[in-house]
């Protein structure tokens, strides 16, 4: 990215959003042991892009002198699914959480992270209504619109 601002404001932003895509990373992980067919590949597809964002989110952050933050051990999910429809309910649940992520880096004093941040946004969006087809929330990831939170470091740490 050209014309790279350095802001730590910006750079925490990253960071957050890292923190989301580590804890979709998990969940897709968790969600891909655990589903067959059409649905696994969805998931898969997901863990996929899930990494990429990560890497990506990873090489930001370092550009701009900053330290990325790690993966936690492993995440409290709000349930473990058992079936179909439990993992494609907890997927799209993922994606929301991850779109919120996204909604304070679109905020960025950098145009160039605003736009990488709409992009995730409008991926993480598209990938929650493959999960689950309902209409979408006007604004996605704007408090009050409901956005389920993303997994969160399990206290336990396994």
């Amino acid at each position: 990215m050209n014309g790279v601002v350095m802001d730590g404001d910006d750079i925490e932003k990253l960071r957050k959003a890292l923190a989301a895509e580590h804890a979709a990373v998990f969940a897709y992980g968790l969600l891909g042991a655990r589903t067959t067919g059409a649905l696994r590949d969805l998931t898969g597809a997901a863990y996929d892009a899930h990494r990429a964002h990560r890497d990506q989110l990873r090489n930001l952050i370092t550009s701009r002198g900053g330290r990325p933050s790690e993966s936690q051990p492993s995440y409290a999910l709000p349930y473990v699914p058992t079936g179909g429809a439990q993992a494609a309910r907890l997927a799209a649940q993922v994606e929301n959480g991850v779109t919120a992520a996204y909604l304070e880096l679109a905020a960025a004093r950098d145009a160039a992270l605003r736009k990488y941040a709409a992009l995730a946004m409008q991926e993480s969006a598209t990938r929650a209504y493959a999960f689950q087809p309902s209409p979408p929330a006007a604004f996605p990831g704007m408090p009050g619109s409901g956005p389920p939170p993303t997994p969160s470091p399990s206290r336990s740490g396994g």
